[in-house]
This record gives structure tokens, sequence and C-alpha cells, in this order.
């Protein structure tokens, strides 16, 4: 059976290939995520030479800078975890929690980057 993809791999002009929102104090994975999540570790899976970024971001009050960077990794790590138990190689996934130092957008979110070595 063909699996539509439901990102490409080559995402333009450093956006993401897919991003994943949160509630506020949500770590684990969205249940309404995860049919796509498959989907994208089975194109992962499907090229030995990508590797995936999991930027995540969490919004903070006042003086909770610390809080929401630990709410980011938890998130990240949430998703990682996903990828692996989907068969994706953990030595091809990188966790960068950001905390609250978000660039815009949602500030609830991780953000994944697919890179393949050799292609622009």
């Amino acid at each position: 059976t063909e699996l539509t993809m439901p990102v490409p791999v080559e995402s333009p002009a450093g956006k993401p290939n897919m991003v994943i929102g949160f509630k506020s104090t949500e770590t684990t994975v969205p249940l309404t995520i995860q049919p796509e999540l498959k989907a994208l570790a089975e194109q992962i899976k499907a090229n030995a030479d990508t590797r995936v970024s999991l930027v995540s971001y969490a919004s903070s009050g006042t003086d909770q800078a610390s809080t929401a960077r630990r709410i980011s990794l938890s998130r990240a790590l949430s998703v990682r975890a996903f990828l692996i138990e989907q068969g994706v190689a953990n030595l091809r996934i990188n966790v960068q929690a950001e905390g609250d130092k978000n660039p815009g957008g949602d500030p609830e979110r991780v953000d994944i980057f697919l890179q393949t070595p050799g292609k622009k």
C-alpha cells in the first residue's frame, strides 16, 4: 500500500517540515497529530541519510524561563521517543530545547526539521 506523505523532505526557506502544537502545560505528543507523525517517521526511515532536528518552545510567565526550558525539553523528548517507537534510529534525532526563546509563531510547539546531507 502506498502512503501519502504529509510533508516534503526538503523545507523551503528554513521552514519546519512539521509543527506540533501543544496546550500550555502539555508535554506528551497529542493524539490528533500521531497519524501524521507516524507517516513522517516512515518517510524518515525510507531515506537512510535523513536526519531529524526537533526544536521545541514553551511560553514562560514572569521569571519562569527555567520552567519554560524544562517544558520545551520534555516536549522534544516526547516527540523523540515517539519517533524512536516508530523505528527511527535515536542517533538520527537531534533535540534542541529553546524554552521561551521563540522567534515567532505559536509559543507552545515543537518544530521538526528534516535534513538530507548533500541536498539543497
